[in-house]
């Protein structure tokens, strides 16, 4: 473990240096110990790739407390069973009007577009964390033979739904808002619903599957 205070009430907490799985089990038993057993002191607690931003109280406890705390938590998290991740599927129509960047990634990596179909749907993603936009969850690890760098320059509004790659990451945009991720499909799911409980359809520790569907079936289909 590695700590660094990131303002007066707040403390990063690293537990890896490399994004994978190894360092995600190790965050999410830490995040899962704090959630069940919540010290007073604790405010939030925000989940990266590799860390846990960890906000208190700074009237109960000071920095050197919270660290000897969490490295108590994480010593008892460390042998604690996780819970089966749950698996969600998500149908996604590639290319076209609803994947502008497919081809210019097929050409990237010189390969058919089937092929970069195949290679991104064959995969089975984790939910590493949520960020950026409320819903929007972090999925890696997109295959190294289709792993491309965001747009130079972003896109004023992609259209919810919209299925990105940003590098070995991917995503599904919760709705519409500026992003710079190379689109390659849309799916007709909300992944976020304000009305829904709960809200975001893929949480942190999720597994994610992504299954081609026709354009006749994105518009024919109701998806919840």
């Amino acid at each position: 473990m590695r700590f660094c205070a990131a303002s007066d009430l707040s403390l990063l907490v690293y537990l890896g240096e490399e994004i994978g799985l190894p360092a995600h089990h190790r965050v999410l038993s830490l995040l899962r110990a704090l959630q069940k057993h919540p010290p007073k002191w604790l405010r939030n607690v925000q989940p990266a790739y590799t860390s846990l931003m960890v906000t208190f109280d700074p009237c109960q406890v000071d920095h050197a407390e919270v660290e000897a705390a969490l490295r108590r938590y994480e010593l008892r998290s460390s042998g604690a069973s996780l819970p089966k991740p749950r698996v969600r599927i998500i149908p996604v129509c590639y290319g076209g009007e609803f994947g502008p960047d497919l081809e210019d990634v097929a050409q990237i990596h010189g390969l058919k577009i089937d092929e970069v179909i195949e290679l991104h749907s064959s995969r089975t993603y984790y939910a590493y964390f949520l960020g950026f936009a409320p819903g929007f969850a972090y999925l890696g690890d997109v295959p190294d033979q289709i792993a491309t760098p965001r747009l130079d320059t972003p896109r004023k509004q992609v259209p919810a739904g919209s299925v990105g790659i940003a590098g070995k990451q991917t995503g599904v945009y919760p709705f519409s808002t500026p992003g710079g991720w190379r689109l390659i499909g849309r799916t007709p799911v909300q992944v976020f619903r304000a009305s829904r409980k709960p809200m975001g359809l893929i949480a942190i520790g999720d597994k994610v599957k992504f299954r081609p569907i026709s354009r006749e079936e994105f518009h024919d289909t109701e998806f919840e």
